[in-house]
């Protein structure tokens, strides 16, 4: 396996909503889905139920290019499900559990992950769990975290403890409260925990405030949105945002152009419906603009 191709680890389900209709999504496969359209052929691990949604995720990895054989088919429990209702035009999530990858496997190795993403959904499960802690201790070299609360499934502590073993954060501005309580501002927020964890660095995002970058020399940069950018749907604007800080760490872009550059991507997923695009020439402007194929 190349060194640099990236293991994305964590949850892969579908969103149902009252009206009958599902959304196939989870934050580490919509990453895994970008970098696989950047060329990075990542190495998906994940687990799905031996259900029709499952065998659906995996012919739509194929014929988006991507390899499933780190999809791993659990035997009893089913694909990941997040039942979506409307209250009010308000919406409401139940992320049911068990499901498939609450129970993936540690024996589907990374086989040497150059970089390492996950969030914190699919920790939630003490197989799954142990399953990453696993690959982080024989296969990672890097170990790319990105935050996720989904309450109830979170806990502080589990938290803190991955971050022992994490190089680079991604957290929003809530989540940075949730997990240093007593920060008086982000910039404190943001130096304590580098200084705790050892992290190379954060990244912190605003909304539509737009995202800052730290690393242990201090604060690197920071990114606003357009004011002219069209905004049709927001889901997966953060997973886009990843996608790209992933990319950039990767090819070692300067920090001031994986900002923009991930601004501009998130900026192009949120004027789409939905958080994945799956015609593969609605990529290609950006492979050629950031010279992904040289």
């Amino acid at each position: 396996m190349n060194s640099s191709r990236p293991c994305i680890f964590g949850e892969v389900l579908y969103d149902h909503f009252p009206d009958g209709s599902r959304v196939l999504g989870g934050a580490p496969f919509n990453v895994a889905w970008h970098l696989q359209a950047f060329g990075l052929a990542p190495r998906f691990i994940s687990r799905v139920g031996d259900d029709a949604e499952g065998r659906q995720i995996r012919a739509a990895m194929q014929s988006f290019g991507m390899e499933t054989d780190a999809l791993q088919t659990d035997p009893d429990l089913p694909t990941g499900l997040v039942s979506v209702e409307l209250q009010d035009n308000e919406p409401s999530y139940d992320i049911v559990y068990p499901a498939a990858y609450d129970a993936i496997d540690s024996c589907h190795a990374g086989d040497g992950c150059g970089l390492l993403y996950h969030g914190s959904l699919a920790t939630r499960g003490s197989t799954s769990r142990q399953a990453l802690r696993e690959l982080i201790d024989a296969e990672a070299r890097m170990v790319f975290l990105d935050v996720n609360l989904r309450p109830p499934w979170w806990q502080l502590e589990q938290i803190l403890d991955l971050l022992k073993s994490a190089d680079w954060l991604k957290v929003n501005d809530d989540e940075l409260r949730a997990l240093h309580p007593a920060c008086q501002s982000v910039d404190d927020g943001v130096a304590q925990l580098i200084g705790t964890y050892d992290l190379q660095g954060v990244v912190v995002t605003h909304g539509a405030a737009g995202a800052s970058m730290y690393t242990r020399e201090g604060k690197s940069g920071t990114v606003k949105p357009g004011g002219g950018d069209a905004v049709v749907d927001t889901v997966g604007a953060g997973d886009a945002f990843s996608s790209v800080l992933i990319l950039g760490l990767i090819r070692q872009w300067p920090s001031a152009l994986i900002l923009q550059r991930a601004q501009a991507f998130a900026s192009r997923i949120v004027a789409n419906r939905g958080a994945l695009m799956t015609d593969i020439s609605s990529y290609q402007p950006f492979v050629d603009d950031w010279k992904l194929t040289n």
